[in-house]
């Protein structure tokens, strides 16, 4: 079965059976069932949907089968066509809509396709909201209006151009330093919806552009997840090339990855480590916030400015609500996902481009300089698999109570901070997985540290047997 229904959205494989995989009669179905829940708060009204998709191999099907069925629900339709999911947020403001859907898999191959649904706010809908659409979709009851109520196309249009305005409009983007440095930068798009608007906004701040994977036909040139291991080809073209630095986007342009000039990655944990960095030194005192799995250097540098930190569970929705309760000036995810609120909350690879050039500006040095300018930290991940009659929340109700003379976290399974160093336990939402994060000063250390818990759990699981 590789059809994941969550809060999140519908995710899966193109193909197969009917609730088995991601089926057009499926995709029907979801569509459906978000116009409902839509309506609910909004019964009198005609609905207005903003829809948007990566390039991927079945986002042309995908997409004419969502909006088919918002038509036949009765609602107009914003078709942005080929957009990222940053650009499809704000686009769900700019045209004061109802709500959006964001046809992307994210980083998963290009087997994979999804629905990501947004609030009026350009938001992913939070848990509860996430809920009442999965039960709407349980509820056959739902009658499609007749003919002079069916919805139409009302807009199509590319986001891209007015997203790179709104980027460049902000206050702490220096456009002018960043254009008088005449930065020189390969930019890996893998064949999605970045291989256009990245090089459009880095020409715009007067970059050279070197394109590498910037086709939008959807046959991703590597594993689309910007991890180190999948990204050896912009590695040895940035030495190559003598460029400034190496861009990488995933297929929906919400994740960003840097490379430096000497080929090494800048580390997809420390893109809004640097980004913070900016905007707090232009903003001393301001909160920053992120998951409770990413990299403890955030803490440190906001704590450097006389700001304060604060972590959230996992999920971009999570964070969102803890930057709103904080006031965060700036935050995101360790996954590489940057979030500026001055422009729209949520992760936007278009704005962490724009403030880390703008960074790299006004410190006049080369990228390999400023990593060395943070401080040090190494995340081992890893998991263990367990069986499925194994009671995963009592092996960390265990773990949690073994540890409480440091400070332990239980939002998102169970986190604990030792002095110089962390470990972060979550269950799997579709399989019997414990994953365990770790960091600490070296790459030896957290391996160590995981390793540890790894056997404290071992141990617990066999105690049980």
């Amino acid at each position: 079965m590789t059809l994941i229904k969550s809060i999140s959205g519908i995710r899966g494989t193109i193909g197969g059976h009917a609730g088995d995989n991601l089926t057009p009669i499926d995709l029907v179905k979801f569509t459906t069932a978000y116009v409902r829940f839509l309506a609910e708060d909004r019964p009198e009204k005609r609905l207005k949907v903003v829809v948007g998709r990566d390039a991927r191999i079945s986002g042309e099907m995908v997409e004419n089968l969502v909006v088919g069925t918002l038509l036949g629900c009765g609602v107009d339709v914003v078709l942005l066509g080929l957009c990222t999911t940053p650009g499809t947020e704000l686009a769900v403001v700019s045209r004061e809509a109802d709500g959006g859907i964001i046809l992307t898999a994210s980083h998963n191959p290009k087997q994979w396709n999804a629905l990501k649904l947004l609030t009026s706010e350009g938001e992913f809908l939070n848990a509860e909201q996430g809920a009442r659409v999965l039960a709407l979709a349980e509820q056959p009851d739902w009658r499609y209006p007749e003919v002079e109520r069916l919805g139409r196309v009302v807009e199509q249009t590319c986001f891209d151009e007015e997203h790179i305005s709104a980027v460049l409009a902000l206050e702490d983007v220096d456009v002018e330093a960043v254009r008088e440095r005449r930065f020189k930068v390969v930019v890996d798009a893998v064949n999605s919806v970045g291989g256009s608007v990245i090089p459009s906004l880095l020409e715009a701040l007067g970059a050279e552009v070197v394109r590498i994977n910037c086709d939008p036909t959807g046959n991703f040139a590597h594993n689309p997840e910007p991890l180190p291991e999948n990204l050896t080809e912009i590695c040895s073209v940035v030495v190559r090339e003598r460029a400034d630095l190496g861009i990488v986007v995933d297929p929906d342009v919400d994740r960003l990855a840097l490379v430096c000039e000497d080929g090494e990655m800048f580390g997809e944990e420390y893109t809004l480590v640097a980004c913070a960095d900016y905007i707090l030194s232009r903003h001393s005192g301001g909160n920053t916030v992120s998951n409770l799995s990413s990299t403890r250097a955030l803490r440190e540098v906001t704590e450097r400015y006389g700001g304060s930190y604060a972590a959230a569970a996992v999920g971009e929705v999570n964070v969102v609500a803890k930057m709103k309760e904080t006031g965060a000036i700036i935050g995101g995810e360790g996954n590489g996902g940057v979030i500026f609120p001055e422009l729209h909350y949520g992760r936007d690879a278009l704005v962490g481009v724009a403030l880390f050039l703008s960074l790299l500006a006004e410190r006049g040095c080369r990228m390999s300089e400023l990593k060395a300018s943070y401080p040090s930290f190494h995340i081992s991940k890893n998991k263990i698999q367990l069986t499925p009659d194994i009671d995963v929340d009592r092996v960390l109700a265990i773990m949690l109570n073994r540890y409480t003379d440091y400070n332990v976290t239980d939002i998102d399974g169970v986190k604990i901070d030792f002095p110089s160093e962390w470990v972060h336990l979550r269950k799997s939402n579709t399989e019997p997985i414990i994953r365990i994060y770790s960091e600490s000063r070296d790459e030896d250390s957290a391996e160590r540290l995981a390793r540890g818990i790894m056997n404290e759990i071992s141990e617990i699981v066999k105690v049980r047997e």
